[in-house]
């Protein structure tokens, strides 16, 4: 029995470590990935300036970048033969984005941001289950990401849905269903019309980051300082990115 139990631990370790090397692109680069960057000393692609080492620099550069890109003044940045060759070695994004797949609110569009900046997360209505969370997880514990940011945006067809099927009691189609019963829980029940679905968008953005807080390896890094996780909303009609309180 013992020697059975060690043998299982010792593959559990073994498939964690090929896991690590196969995400990070090269075996020499897994140890150093492990550890979160310290914030004084961001790592910078090459021909760039320091990267957005704290929470608050990088909300500062994701807002720089979506005044650009609401000006029609984006510089996408980052996109050089010298940065692709450097990109080969590692990365070292500085915020996650958990989006939706709407193909009108590309992150690294509306935030104007290049190769290597952002490690984007897009499922309908930022709907999490445990590939998302993985994932999002990923990307701050291993390679020490200080800022998520749960985008959601005006007129969501996967939010509408939830909305419509709830109120007419109807069952969506295949596996639209369980996107519907995750956003159910954040329906705005105050208002009515297309107020209730634009007031769920906001609700919604509030759910899936409280429960991204509630994660404890996340919330351990926010308690430190070394982590935000905020609510953010595209405006379509505008292309501005504000934060939902």
């Amino acid at each position: 029995m013992n020697s059975h139990a060690t043998a299982h631990r010792a593959a559990g370790t073994v498939r964690r470590t090929l896991l690590r090397t196969a995400l990070t692109g090269a075996a020499a680069l897994g140890a150093g990935l492990t550890a979160a960057r310290p914030a004084t000393a961001a790592t910078s692609a090459p021909g760039t300036g320091p990267r957005p080492g704290t929470p608050q620099e990088a909300l500062a550069e994701l807002a720089a970048g979506n005044r650009r890109w609401r000006a029609f003044r984006e510089r996408h940045p980052h996109e050089t033969p010298a940065i692709r060759r450097s990109l080969t070695t590692g990365q070292h994004p500085f915020a996650v984005v958990l989006g939706c797949i709407d193909s009108r609110v590309p992150p690294e569009l509306v935030f104007d941001q290049g190769l290597g900046d952002l490690m984007t997360v897009r499922t309908a209505g930022e709907v999490l289950d445990e590939a998302v969370l993985g994932s999002v997880a990923y990307g701050v514990l291993e390679l020490g990401i200080p800022l998520v940011v749960v985008l959601g945006h005006q007129s969501c067809g996967a939010v509408r849905a939830a909305v419509e099927a709830e109120q007419s009691g109807g069952h969506l189609p295949a596996h639209i269903q369980y996107l519907a019963d995750q956003i159910s829980p954040a329906i705005d029940h105050s208002t009515e019309g297309d107020a209730r679905i634009d007031a769920t968008v906001d609700a919604n953005v509030r759910l899936v980051r409280s429960r991204l807080a509630a994660e404890p390896d996340l919330a351990a890094k926010v308690a430190t300082g070394r982590l935000a996780i905020v609510g953010a909303r595209y405006e379509l009609t505008n292309q501005a990115v504000h934060r939902v309180s």
